[in-house]
């Protein structure tokens, strides 16, 4: 199997510019017009976190790869939509990255996060090595779903972030579960939480700042994860205005999905067209410099980004917002109502107060009661399983 591997650079030439239409481009929650605020487009784009293939980093689990060329795409993506969780968590939404400019502390911890070590939090060698427990070998593409479920376990390690991560499954978003989950907040644990920044900077793992009213606060921020099916081998067409309405909303992290074994980090649309984040390219790993400081140029997607026809997307997806209050909570509860009253939306998840009691009856997919729920929506959800069962519920 040859694989080309390009750098971005090699690449500059094929990437179009914004076409010039009237049409408002959405950018994770924010309108934008091509003719009026092409510089703040672009500037918003370049700065989401990019991450791509890598080469040359630790071997995984000390023998495994050491780059992820070819296989690491959906994983890569999974870092992307969760950086964007981060950001908004210890950035804001309204934070932009500018070449050259010295960065805050808080967005060299977030970056710390993801880089490819066994020890940073949602490194690709985290990634592989806990994937294994969903039952994927290292090296194995991952579906949307699984590389949320592992996120989600991750999660678990980020005391400095204390994020309430919930993966929605059946399609089906349960308030009543969130409402339990983001309230059951904990103090921030040990100093430990970010063992890769200066001492001055955290206390007890949390920002001296943030600490004491985060450990008051009555609500963990969260980051809602939606796996989805919309359709069987391509994308059924009533579900695409609800889909352009996900990235009209302020609490937006956007979508994870991409073509057939082919993943791209979806971040808004313009028209028809989906504006993505692609991280089929290969760098070399980056190694902080000796001064400590991590070189951060290659993390930026500093060219036009990608677009594709909405039509061309693999049905298999999961939907990604963050809700850092509980006010933005009940926001996004109401924009899901209403979106279900727009006339050709089809809604692709449904918004329920508590469990419907059908959900607790394993017997009702024929599961074994032992088959855990990531296995079950693996066997739905992931593009690289051939067969699809068509229940009639």
């Amino acid at each position: 199997l040859f694989v080309a591997t390009l750098t971005y650079d090699t690449l500059r030439f094929e990437y179009e510019d914004f076409p010039e239409t009237k049409e408002p481009v959405w950018i994770l929650g924010r309108k934008y017009s091509v003719f009026t605020e092409k510089e703040e487009i672009l500037l918003d784009v370049t700065s989401r976190l990019w991450f791509t293939y890598r080469k040359n980093f630790p071997a995984i689990g000390g023998t495994g790869p050491t780059s992820d060329t070819g296989w690491g795409c959906m994983l890569r993506c999974g870092q992307m939509i969760f950086a964007q969780a981060l950001v908004c968590r210890h950035l804001g939404r309204d934070w932009r990255w500018i070449k050259g400019k010295r960065q805050m502390d808080n967005y060299f911890n977030v970056l710390n996060a993801f880089i490819d070590k066994k020890d940073s939090y949602y490194s690709i060698h985290q990634i592989a090595q806990m994937g294994v427990g969903e039952g994927k070998s290292i090296g194995q593409w991952y579906g949307p779903n699984t590389v949320a479920q592992v996120l989600k376990k991750l999660a678990t390690f980020d005391t400095w972030s204390s994020l309430a991560v919930h993966i929605a499954m059946d399609n089906t978003v349960v308030m009543e579960e969130i409402r339990r989950l983001c309230q059951s907040n904990v103090p921030c644990a040990g100093a430990a939480a970010c063992p890769a920044l200066e001492s001055d900077v955290l206390y007890n793992g949390c920002p001296e700042d943030v600490g004491l009213r985060e450990r008051l606060a009555l609500w963990k921020p969260l980051v809602l994860l939606i796996p989805l099916r919309l359709g069987l081998t391509e994308i059924n067409e009533a579900y695409i205005e609800t889909l352009k309405h996900c990235f009209m909303m302020p609490q937006s992290l956007g979508v994870i999905g991409g073509k057939p074994n082919s993943a791209h980090y979806f971040i808004g649309y313009v028209g028809e067209e989906l504006i993505y984040l692609d991280p089929h390219t290969t760098q070399p790993a980056v190694e902080p410099s000796e001064s400590g400081c991590l070189p951060d140029e290659s993390f930026h997607c500093q060219h036009p980004p990608c677009r594709m026809s909405i039509a061309e997307l693999d049905p298999s997806i999961a939907v990604g917002f963050f809700c850092n209050t509980e006010a933005d909570f009940n926001d996004w509860c109401q924009q899901i109502k209403k979106l279900s009253l727009v006339r050709g939306a089809l809604p692709m998840f449904e918004l329920v107060e508590r469990q419907p009691s059908h959900f607790s009856n394993p017997d009702v997919l024929n599961l074994t009661p032992d088959s855990s729920d990531a296995d079950r929506l693996e066997r739905f959800f992931d593009s690289e399983d051939e067969d699809f069962e068509i229940l009639s519920l």
